[in-house]
């Protein structure tokens, strides 16, 4: 068996090398882009959580204050808030 290595042989070679390296980098790209997605993801969850929790201490802030005998626009922030909170929590059931 004879083995006959000439120009259009070594073309051939960088062709399939270089079809199997894009489509090695497309794989590689896709995958990189659902981690990416996927931590996003998550990174916004917690941020949810986290702006969750400020609502409910400055609701209860509000609550204080009007405890206090502060009117006027405590009462309406806090309807504002206790409408908002409500809202958000049936269209994160969803």
């Amino acid at each position: 068996m004879e083995v006959i290595i000439n120009a259009d042989t070594l073309i051939s070679l960088a062709e399939l090398l270089t079809a199997l390296g894009v489509i090695g980098g497309v794989i590689l790209w896709f995958f990189k882009f659902v981690q990416r997605s996927r931590r996003q993801n998550e990174e916004l969850r917690a941020i949810r959580r986290e702006q969750t929790l400020i609502c409910y201490g400055l609701l209860a802030c509000l609550q204080g204050l009007k405890e206090q005998g502060c009117n006027g626009p405590v009462t309406e922030a806090m309807k504002r808030m206790e409408d908002h909170l409500n809202q958000a929590a049936h269209d994160e059931e969803t």
